[in-house]
């Protein structure tokens, strides 16, 4: 399990999974509940890098939003494996 801590939103992390490059699992800690939950249902069981595809770059607030914070958590674990 990889923990993330998100910038500029209300959520405060986001653990994930990846098996063999597909989002396995994901939980946002804190956050709009109905929101995070969608945006977890829906990035599980896709490829890592379909899932940055659709979410990077989504804006809420400062810039940034919870998906486009998963999208940054996906990237700095591909750089890191």
């Amino acid at each position: 399990m990889e923990t993330y801590r998100t910038s500029g939103v209300c959520s405060r992390t986001i653990d994930f999974e990846v098996e063999n490059n597909i989002v396995t699992h994901v939980k946002f800690n804190g956050g709009c509940m109905g929101n995070t939950q969608g945006v977890a249902k829906l990035a599980e069981g896709r490829p890592v890098d379909e899932v940055i595809s659709l979410l990077e770059g989504i804006q809420c607030r400062a810039g940034t939003s919870c998906p486009d914070q998963l999208a940054r958590a996906l990237k700095e674990y591909k750089a890191n494996h």
